[in-house]
């Protein structure tokens, strides 16, 4: 995309995704298992406003980590982890939300074509949110 000098570039197209998280991932180093692409960043990057996590099933409390790929998933980066807690899941019990904190106020900025992962500490059944925009 052409840049305009002393003009600010906001993200142009709004994204969301989910991936559900079942095995465990546990190695923490630069080649995890068990990890589901979350966010790909287009072709000028993207701005990641939001990323939760919530179980769909009883779970004991667990990691829900994330890692940053530059190279198409070949090397992938921990750069943060939140801890999901222990739940017994019904039909008349509040389900916990997980929320990593990103916002508008304090995005992830990721270069083109740069990704994020998820991966869960302990075998259970999670669902991941991503909400992001490309520049």
């Amino acid at each position: 995309m052409p840049v305009t000098p002393n003009s600010i570039i906001t993200p142009q197209i709004p994204k969301a995704a989910t991936a559900a998280l079942t095995a465990a991932n546990t190695v923490l180093t630069d080649s995890p298992t068990n990890t589901v692409t979350l966010v790909t960043a287009g072709s000028n990057g993207a701005r990641v406003t939001k990323i939760s996590a919530i179980p769909r099933a009883t779970l004991t409390a667990t990691l829900i980590q994330l890692f940053r790929s530059t190279d198409a998933g070949v090397t992938k980066r921990l750069f943060d982890c939140a801890l999901i807690p222990a739940c017994t899941i019904t039909m008349g019990t509040d389900v916990p939300t997980t929320d990593f904190g990103y916002s508008e106020a304090s995005p992830i900025l990721l270069q083109a074509g740069e990704s994020i992962y998820a991966a869960l500490g302990a075998t259970g059944n999670v669902c991941v949110l991503a909400e992001w925009g490309d520049y």
